[in-house]
């Protein structure tokens, strides 16, 4: 199969303006409020933050942009998730602890969390965490499990068809693409319903549209799956 190489890099990354709540909104204003707070971490609540629910509801999303929105503001923060195999030692300096899937932790990787949340805890660092399950049900060290639920807890819910619809219509809105009522329509009944796919399959349709001079079609998607 020929492999095309697509230039994907006019895509933004996640960021909290760019997040669809729908049925999400207060956990999208409580971390608003918290990166909007700029006189520095210590003067920011250090209370906890776990947000749960099912793959594509919009975790990575929102972690990835506080992540963005701290790093514009100068600050760093620490970053562990289940492909870190080897986490480093919490680091005074950070802003914040963010921990992505929670529920795939290996034994090393609580260890480091856990140690990170102790530290946090000591130097007055917010903790925002996400898993697919509530605390109550993370199979996790039980130190370690406690801690994620004993601050805010946000349940993401997966957002509807419709909303879903708002979400791809805004994200090419944002890149200066047209999508047709049919090619919305295709790409939702044809390709995975996650979020973060629909995006992904967004920045390749962009790219490949760009790089064979067509505007975005069905005959365009089918020839893309086809040549890549």
């Amino acid at each position: 199969m020929k492999q095309i190489a697509l230039d994907i890099g006019l895509a933004t990354g996640p960021t909290l303006a760019s997040f669809f709540p729908g049925p999400n909104e207060a956990a999208l204003r409580h971390l608003e409020i918290w990166v909007g707070q700029k006189s520095g971490p210590v003067a920011r609540s250090p209370v906890p933050t776990y947000l749960w629910g099912s793959s594509g509801s919009g975790k990575t999303h929102l972690l990835k942009a506080v992540q963005e929105a701290l790093r514009e503001q100068g600050a760093s923060v620490g970053w562990l998730d289940a492909t870190v195999q080897e986490p480093p030692e919490f680091n005074e300096n950070w802003a914040a602890v963010l921990m992505d899937d929670v529920h795939l932790y290996t034994a090393v990787q609580q260890h480091a969390a856990f140690n990170w949340f102790v530290n946090a805890q000591t130097h007055q660092r917010w903790v925002l965490g996400a898993g697919e399950l509530p605390p109550a049900d993370l199979k996790l060290r039980e130190d370690l499990r406690t801690r994620l639920g004993w601050g805010h807890v946000f349940h993401l819910q997966v957002l509807s068809e419709p909303e879903r619809r708002a979400v791809l219509r805004k994200a090419a809105d944002a890149r200066g693409i047209f999508l047709g009522d049919d090619v919305m329509d295709y790409i939702l009944t044809r390709f995975s319903r996650d979020l973060r796919h629909l995006m992904e399959l967004l920045d390749l349709i962009d790219g490949y549209a760009l790089q064979t001079k067509r505007g975005i079609t069905i005959p365009l998607i089918k020839s893309m799956m086809e040549n890549t």
